[in-house]
């Protein structure tokens, strides 16, 4: 089954849901905050409040790419980010170059 996703329809269900900002990309190869080894080529995500093993997908808003990872990281810290994808979700997302992107993310299980 393929589930077709808009930007234009997460950014109508982010007006209750502040689900929208920059994001940015790590690849560290420490433990997470889940307690798992940060593996910089697998799509994982940190988020500061979503439960780990939620299943988040991600929308680039510049390039409309998508992405789906599971969280198992607490992050961002730097002020102003929403999420902080893997090395391998970034490249996905088209956003290893840049380092940051706007984006938009619905959780999908």
């Amino acid at each position: 089954m393929t589930v077709v996703v808009t930007l234009a329809s997460i950014s109508q269900a982010s007006a209750a849901d502040p689900s929208c900002g920059r994001a940015s990309w790590y690849a560290l190869t420490s433990k997470t905050a889940s307690g798992e080894r940060m593996d910089p080529s697998k799509l994982t995500a940190a988020h500061p409040r979503l439960r780990f093993g939620t299943k988040v997908e991600v929308v680039n808003a510049r390039n409309g790419k998508t992405v789906v990872v599971r969280i198992n990281d607490r992050g961002p810290f730097i002020k102003g980010r929403i999420i902080d994808v893997s090395k391998a979700a970034a490249g996905q997302l088209g956003m290893i170059k840049s380092g940051v992107a706007k984006v938009c993310y619905r959780v999908v299980s």
